[in-house]
């Protein structure tokens, strides 16, 4: 693995960091403001519309797909760099380079496993950014972590399917732009084989039957820059069979496709948080006094900044290594670094952000500074994408497995 990036993403990287400096960062305030006036909050503020369409204008667009006919043409360890940079402003930087999850997850599986028709309708206007979308797979009845505990139907009458079921924390619903879900549930509930069980079928927001029921919280955010995250009702909601992606018993193996990238994505993004909470400890470091000298001098403080330091190089360096493996052997030869980032990252990363809350005192609790809110996200993440003990589990096997 060479540790130098190439030219294109040293370029890539230049042009994103220059992105950030003079219009994202400056937009973070304009867009709590302008927020605050719209009818709804789940409205997009017309400063994120702007940097979408300067993000476009400037090419830093859809830097996240590989394939170069729908995207950048980036390979993963192209992409893991730039993904780390949005992860300075969470809330802006994704939406407005159109690489926010979970479109990003949604595009990739129309990208590889969609028909035709399917990439027109749906796909299309996704990588324009003319619409959002949201992946419908966790249920408030059953663990989730196992996704062959699903229990939404989708029942197949004539040339239509039905859809019936519940499900919450699906990211993006509430956003009024948010016009597909990807659905995943079971058309096989007895077969045999547990993961030939599940498909995953396309339903439009507006089809009769669908109901977004509330926004869940998350530490008592709403989130309403991700599209919040929904508890969503299927009841007998029907769709045609031509919107089933691609065939009966295929959502399982779908779903992990989905998630190995999302999850170098993730980590790359928490970096960049961790990248901005050590920026801010430093800052506030050498701007507070306590007990006659700045906090920059007390000792406590510079064991908290070294830490994370030394942290966020090892974290990066695993991440960057998991990125090559993807490339180089596949998901399926990276699975044991896909799952240790995974459980990694999110745990260290809230140890960084915390310790920076610490530094700012109450402000750290506060709306002034991005930590909580940092905070918030980056433990979600020791949840999202599987729990950490699953993927633990799943680790431990493979290294046990060795010596049997």
């Amino acid at each position: 693995m060479d540790f130098a990036f190439d030219a294109r993403t040293e370029e890539l990287r230049a042009r994103l960091l220059a992105f950030m400096d003079e219009y994202v960062h400056p937009a973070e305030q304009t867009a709590h403001e302008q927020r605050a006036r719209l009818a709804s909050l789940w409205d997009t503020p017309q400063v994120v519309e702007d940097l979408k369409t300067e993000a476009r204008r400037q090419g830093l667009w859809n830097l996240f797909l590989p394939d170069a006919e729908y995207g950048a043409g980036l390979t993963n360890l192209q992409y893991a760099p730039l993904a780390e940079i949005t992860g300075r402003s969470p809330q802006l930087a994704p939406t407005a380079t159109n690489c926010a999850a979970p479109d990003t997850g949604n595009m990739e599986v129309l990208a590889q496993f969609a028909d035709e028709a399917q990439k027109k309708q749906w796909l299309e206007p996704l990588l324009a950014g003319e619409i959002r979308s949201a992946f419908a797979m966790t249920e408030p009845e059953v663990a989730s972590s196992d996704a062959t505990n699903i229990t939404t139907r989708i029942e197949r009458e004539g040339d239509e399917y039905v859809i019936t079921g519940r499900k919450w924390y699906i990211s993006g619903a509430m956003n009024p732009d948010c016009k597909i879900f990807i659905v995943m549930g079971k058309t096989d509930p007895d077969g045999a084989d547990i993961r030939r069980q599940q498909s995953m079928i396309l339903v439009p927001r507006d089809t009769p039957g669908v109901s977004v029921d509330r926004a869940m919280q998350v530490f008592g955010y709403e989130d309403h820059y991700h599209g919040g995250h929904a508890e969503v009702t299927f009841d007998h909601a029907r769709v045609p069979v031509a919107n089933l992606i691609g065939e009966e018993g295929g959502g399982f193996a779908i779903a992990q496709a989905r998630l190995g990238p999302g999850r170098i994505h993730h980590c790359m993004r928490l970096i960049g948080m961790a990248e901005r909470a050590i920026e801010l400890m430093c800052r506030r470091a050498v701007s507070r006094d306590a007990f006659g000298k700045s906090l920059a001098q007390q000792g406590v403080v510079h064991n908290w900044i070294a830490d994370a330091r030394v942290t966020v190089e090892q974290l990066r360096l695993l991440v960057l290594k998991t990125a090559w493996l993807m490339d180089t052997v596949g998901n399926r030869g990276a699975h044991t670094e896909i799952q240790a980032i995974k459980i990694a990252t999110p745990r260290a990363v809230v140890d960084i952000i915390d310790r920076a809350i610490q530094l700012h005192g109450a402000g750290g609790v506060s709306q002034d500074f991005p930590l909580a809110e940092l905070y918030a996200g980056a433990r979600t993440l020791m949840i999202a994408d599987g729990p950490d003990e699953v993927h633990q589990r799943s680790l431990a096997r493979r290294e046990i497995k060795r010596y049997l």
